[in-house]
């Protein structure tokens, strides 16, 4: 769809690094972030709208969970499929019989939490339903190696540690395709080639992509993705 802040063509920066991971994607987009705002504005300190975002590092990090807690006053961890959409339906939040633990997750995220967070803030450590291509959690198998970078409110940033296990990368799959029969029409498929480029070998890595767009929009104070992309798409003139 298209709103002011999604469009169907746009702009992503994307970055792998071979023996690095998560932790060290959050200090190198923190660092490039700062540079960027700083080398543009002679501050870190940006004006969009009536808010102030200060772009210094180091950011803020919070795990998903915690931020869902502190948002909502509700622990979701170790919640099944059923109390979630429990609690989906207590707060308010919109689902329907597709959706698994992963997108439950992300519809409570999305609706009670992400629009809070204005300056910028890594959310950490996503459940492994909400990320199948990520590394799981060196200290809790149950999560996963992963940030995204909020920003005024919207998602500026997603990063991994890659995962490289074609053995876990076969199961997600696997999971991914029941969800695709329950419905889920964003599921992804069982990507046969790239398992068997898993079994040759990949190294440890760090992957992050980042919306040049709607970094754009923040530095120049440009309210609509449109007034950013080079192409915007127009109405026939008729």
């Amino acid at each position: 769809g298209m709103d002011r802040y999604h469009n169907p063509e746009f702009t992503q920066m994307e970055m792998y690094v071979a023996y690095k991971d998560y932790f060290w994607m959050m200090e190198t987009t923190e660092q490039m972030l700062e540079k960027i705002a700083t080398d543009l504005h002679g501050t870190t300190k940006v004006q969009v709208g009536d808010k102030v975002i200060d772009f210094a590092a180091p950011y803020k990090r919070i795990s998903i969970l915690d931020a869902i807690t502190e948002k909502t006053g509700i622990d979701v961890s170790g919640m099944n499929e059923k109390e979630l959409q429990a609690t989906c339906e207590k707060l308010g939040v919109e689902t329907d019989s597709s959706m698994g633990k992963g997108k439950l997750f992300d519809a409570i995220f999305g609706e009670k939490c992400e629009h809070t967070f204005i300056q910028p803030t890594f959310i950490t450590d996503y459940p492994v339903e909400m990320s199948p291509l990520c590394k799981r959690h060196r200290e809790n198998p149950d999560l996963t190696e992963r940030f995204q970078l909020m920003v005024n409110g919207k998602e500026l940033a997603n990063a991994y540690t890659e995962l490289n296990d074609p053995i876990d990368q076969r199961e997600r799959f696997e999971e991914q395709v029941k969800l695709a029969e329950k419905g889920d029409d964003e599921a992804m498929y069982i990507d046969y080639d790239f398992l068997r480029a898993l079994e040759y070998g990949m190294p440890p890595t760090g992957g992050a992509g980042l919306g040049v767009d709607r970094l754009v929009m923040l530095l120049a104070e440009q309210p609509s993705i449109r007034d950013v992309i080079l192409f915007p798409l127009l109405r026939p003139e008729e």
